[in-house]
C-alpha cells in the first residue's frame, strides 16, 4: 500500500475511535454524579463523612474530612473531566480495535498469535489491579485520614480525591501487567526462564521498592496487597517460562538453551580428500608493477 492510502487509512482509524470516545462521554455527562459518587463512596464510607449528596455515612469516627469544590467553574471541570475519563475506559474496545486493525496487516501469523494471547491475558489482569486498588484505597485514605490533629479539620479537594483514585487504579492494574510481559518475551525467545529465576532477589526488591512509591500510603500493609500480588505473578511467570524452555528444549531434540554456548573444537581436521592444514601454507606471492613483496600494499 502506498504511504499516501496508509495515511489514509490511519486518519479513518483515528477519527472513529475518536468518535467513539466523544459519543461515550457525551452520554456519561448526563451521569457524571453518579460515576461521581461510585468513585468516592468507599473512600467517604471508610472515613465517616457526608457524601455528596449530604448523607451521612455509615461509619462514624472522630477524624473526617468534608469534600469540597472550590471556584464557580471547579463543577464544571470536574463534570467534564469525569466524562472524559469514563469516555475513554468505557469506549477502549473500540479504539483498541481500530489501532489492532492498522497494525495487525504488518505482524506475521506467529505475532498475531502472541498479540492476541497479550490481549486475551492482560485486558483481565488490568481490571484485577484496577479491583485491588479500588478495595484498598479505602483502608488508605482511613490511615491517612487519621493522622490529621485531633483539633484540626481535614477538607478533602473533589478533584484531588478522583485524581488520586484514577491514579491507583492506573498504577495497580499496569502492575499486573509486568508478568505477562516477561511470558511473553520469553514466548520470543528474548528472555529465558533461568535468567528470570536468577533475578528474583532483585525482583522481590524491586517491586517492594515500586510499591512503596506507588501507593500514597506509607502503611506496609497497602504496600503489600500491592507487592504481594505481584510477586506471586513473577513466580507465576518463572515457572511458565522454565516449563516453556524445557519444552522447547524438548523440541529441538536435547540440544542447548539459548543462553548456554557450546565447546569449540580448534583441532585442525582433513577436509575430504584434500591435504591437511598446515602451519607452513602461506599465500603465494604475486608480482606486479603495483605490488611491494607481492602484496599489494606496503603492510
Amino acid at each position: 500500500m502506498p504511504l499516501a492510502d496508509h495515511l489514509r487509512e490511519l486518519r479513518n482509524r483515528l477519527a472513529k475511535g475518536v468518535l467513539a470516545i466523544l459519543v461515550v462521554t457525551v452520554a456519561a455527562a448526563f451521569y457524571y454524579k453518579d460515576i461521581t459518587d461510585f468513585i468516592t463512596r468507599p473512600v467517604l464510607d471508610s472515613i465517616g463523612c457526608p457524601d455528596s449528596f449530604g448523607n451521612l455515612a455509615k461509619s462514624k469516627d472522630v477524624h473526617c474530612a468534608h469534600l469540597t469544590v472550590s471556584g464557580l467553574l471547579a463543577p464544571f471541570t470536574l463534570a467534564l473531566k469525569v466524562a472524559l475519563t469514563t469516555g475513554i475506559v468505557l469506549a477502549s474496545p473500540v479504539w483498541l480495535y481500530q489501532l489492532w486493525a492498522f497494525v495487525a496487516p504488518g505482524l506475521h501469523r506467529n505475532e498475531k498469535k502472541y498479540a492476541y494471547a497479550f490481549v486475551a491475558f492482560g485486558f483481565p489482569l488490568f481490571l484485577a489491579g484496577g479491583y485491588l486498588a479500588y478495595n484498598v484505597l479505602p483502608t488508605t485514605a482511613k490511615f491517612l485520614i487519621d493522622l490529621t490533629p485531633s483539633n484540626a479539620e481535614n477538607l478533602l479537594p473533589l478533584d484531588d480525591l478522583l485524581d488520586l483514585s484514577i491514579r491507583m487504579v492506573v498504577v495497580f492494574g499496569l502492575a499486573f501487567e509486568m508478568p505477562l510481559l516477561l511470558i511473553m518475551l520469553n514466548l520470543t525467545g528474548v528472555l529465558s526462564g533461568r535468567r528470570m529465576l536468577g533475578w528474583w532477589r532483585g525482583m522481590i526488591v524491586g517491586i517492594a521498592a515500586f510499591a512503596a512509591v506507588a501507593t500514597p500510603s506509607p502503611d506496609p500493609g497497602t504496600m503489600l496487597s500491592l507487592a504481594a500480588p505481584i510477586w506471586g505473578l513473577f513466580f507465576i511467570a518463572v515457572g511458565f517460562s522454565m516449563l516453556n524452555d524445557r519444552r522447547k528444549q524438548r523440541r529441538a531434540g536435547g540440544g542447548l538453551s539459548d543462553d548456554e554456548a557450546s565447546d569449540l573444537d580448534l583441532t585442525p581436521e582433513d577436509i575430504g580428500e584434500t591435504e591437511p592444514v598446515g602451519a607452513g601454507r602461506s599465500v603465494p606471492e604475486q608480482s606486479g608493477p603495483e605490488r611491494v613483496n607481492g602484496y599489494d600494499d606496503v603492510t
